[in-house]
């Protein structure tokens, strides 16, 4: 999520950057730093989900309800703590950000809530496999 949130809204629409309370040189670098960790947490979650396939470990379920999970967690975080308690950026400038807020923090929770069903669903069917 974190690199639909950096292509879409950082690079594409120009709406923000990780960090707007300095100069616009700032957010780029923040930016940078954003993208060096989400390409960090991509690589790593690569890397754990192959590790669990040479294992044969991997729930295809589980992963595709964890994967909706940690799309929610970081969209409705950045929301939440990014946007409004460390106001470290706003969705969009010059617009009532109210109807982004609640768009973005409401998709979010689609995203737990979807994630938590496929989890929990996932879990049901395990326990009923031999």
């Amino acid at each position: 999520m974190a690199a639909v949130d950096e292509i879409v809204f950082h690079q594409i629409l120009h709406w923000h950057h990780f960090y707007d309370r300095s100069t616009s040189g700032v957010g780029l670098v923040s930016d940078g730093f954003l993208h060096t960790a989400e390409l960090l947490a991509l690589v790593a979650g690569f890397f754990l989900f192959a590790d669990l396939r040479r294992r044969h470990a991997l729930s295809p379920a589980h992963a595709r309800g964890g994967f909706l999970l940690g799309l929610g967690a970081f969209q409705v975080f950045d929301g939440v703590v990014d946007h409004k308690l460390l106001r470290l950026h706003q969705i969009r400038y010059g617009v009532d950000v109210t109807p982004y807020d609640w768009a973005w923090n409401l998709a979010g929770l689609a995203l737990l809530l979807a994630g938590l069903g496929v989890v929990v669903r996932a879990a049901r069917r395990g326990r009923r496999s031999p």
